[in-house]
């Protein structure tokens, strides 16, 4: 397993920040295409420009990130979102992770529920590009249980869709992440380390620098280590919620656990 850091966790550009993140010793760099990175935005001299920056920086891209404003599953400019994915999906074809992360919503209630068919058309649809393109749409799951998340993609009969794995959404909706990376183990792409805290009166919960929330890291590396996952662990934080400080002290906390 290879450590990565997600850019906006941090409150740098694209090139500010590669030199900072080079710095903390990771492999790896998760980004939004979006912004200065929107590929609809980059020229043919633009994304030379970024493979050389990753390169001088002895990085690689682990993924790159869709921010959406709705779901995929949601009717309204359905089409234009699905579009700008597929655009993505080319520019991580280009640059070189391969990789490209999608928010998974909450999985239909049953086959009657209205987001069925809009979510299972823009599946299919993101899932033959992937198939057709070498890339892989990691869906960030966590609100369903793993073995429901397994038995809805299993509907698919496309190579590309994959997980990405973030052990914070599945502690929040009351899921054990440990327990969730085995059956997921066909599936999961990508992995981000996040930590959180639920407080136990309330139930409400803060996001926390790794080591210090309920995500128990022993058993998630032990888990991962059994199924060979061979890929990153990205850390993460909500955007520019992290000091460069915060992230080598988490990039040590790993390093605990992963050599």
């Amino acid at each position: 397993m290879k450590l990565g850091i997600c850019l906006e966790s941090l409150n740098f550009s694209l090139r500010q920040g590669l030199p900072q993140i080079s710095r903390l010793g990771v492999a790896g760099v998760q980004v939004d295409a979006y912004g200065e990175l929107a590929p609809a935005k980059l020229t043919s001299t633009a994304k030379r420009e970024i493979g050389n920056l990753l390169r001088s920086n002895n990085l690689q891209l682990t993924a790159l990130n869709c921010p959406l404003r709705r779901g995929i599953d949601v009717a309204a400019d359905q089409q234009p979102r699905l579009e700008y994915i597929r655009q993505v999906m080319d520019l991580s074809f280009e640059l070189g992770p391969r990789i490209v992360l999608v928010q998974c919503p909450r999985l239909p209630s049953g086959p009657d529920s209205p987001q069925n068919p809009l979510l299972n058309e823009a599946l299919r649809d993101l899932a033959a590009y992937g198939d057709k393109t070498g890339v892989r749409v990691a869906l960030e799951a966590g609100f369903d249980p793993a073995d429901k998340v397994v038995e809805f993609l299993n509907r698919f009969d496309y190579g590309s869709l994959g997980i990405n794995f973030d052990p914070g959404n599945f502690l929040l909706h009351g899921h054990n992440p440990a327990q969730s990376i085995l059956p997921l183990q066909h599936r999961l792409v990508h992995f981000q380390a996040r930590d959180v805290q639920i407080h136990t009166v309330s139930q409400a919960a803060d996001e926390v620098p790794l080591g210090h929330g309920n995500v128990e890291w022993m058993g998630i590396i032990g888990a991962l280590s059994a199924i060979e996952y061979k890929g990153f662990l990205t850390i993460k934080r909500q955007p520019g919620r992290a000091s460069l400080a915060e992230m080598q002290n988490s990039v040590s906390f790993l390093r605990k656990f992963v050599l």
